[in-house]
Order: structure tokens, then C-alpha cells, then sequence
């Protein structure tokens, strides 16, 4: 059983950033990528980013140059630093961890709420 914990969503004014955490617990073996994806209701999830064990970044294109992923292998823990907030990323942010094989994990979410 594994599970993910995200913390860090908040209310935040436009132009404003936050950092949002997410610790993977439980039985984690092979590890490939951990990442962050985004949901607003009625709406699919999103992907926003995420990092590979190898350290490989990906990032949807509406977050370059605002967000950066990051991580700490050590502590199974994943990282996004977002800067220059937008209304438009207002969302319940949810950690992900993949490990290959149908191993697909997620947290329940932190939500961003950013004012105009």
C-alpha cells in the first residue's frame, strides 16, 4: 500500500507563489516518475509536471517558466514551486506516483486558489 501526502495549497493573490509538498509512504519499489496534476470540478485531471528518477523534467506548456518540479529521492518526496500564479491555475492539485507494471498512485489533492 502506498499512499501520498500534499500539503501547501492555499489562497494566494495573483502574481503571488506557493509550494506544494507531497511525501510518498508505504511499499515503493521502482519508482519512475512522481508528479503533480491538476483538477477543476467537472473537468478532467490535467497533467502539470513531474520528474523522473532519472531527473528528466516535464511540464504542460501553460506552467513553463512559472513552475519547476522537484524532488528528494531519499525521502520519496516531490516538490512544486509555483511562481507568477494566475486565476487560471486555481485547482486541486493531486500528487501522482508511477511505478511502472499498472502501479499508478494518488494523492487526494491541495487546493490553489488563486484571486484576480
Amino acid at each position: 500500500q502506498v499512499q501520498l501526502v500534499e500539503s501547501g495549497g492555499a489562497l494566494v493573490q495573483a502574481g503571488g507563489s506557493l509550494r506544494l509538498s507531497c511525501e510518498a509512504s508505504g511499499n515503493i519499489d521502482g519508482v519512475i516518475s512522481m508528479g503533480w496534476y491538476r483538477q477543476t470540478p467537472g473537468n478532467q485531471r490535467d497533467f502539470v509536471a513531474n520528474i523522473a528518477r532519472a531527473g528528466s523534467r516535464n511540464y504542460r506548456d501553460s506552467v513553463k517558466g512559472r513552475f519547476t518540479v522537484s524532488g528528494d529521492s531519499a525521502r520519496n518526496t516531490v516538490y512544486l514551486q509555483m511562481n507568477k500564479l494566475k486565476p487560471e491555475d486555481t485547482a486541486l492539485y493531486i500528487c501522482n506516483l508511477y511505478a511502472g507494471g499498472g502501479r499508478d498512485y494518488w494523492g487526494q489533492g491541495t487546493q490553489v486558489t488563486v484571486s484576480s
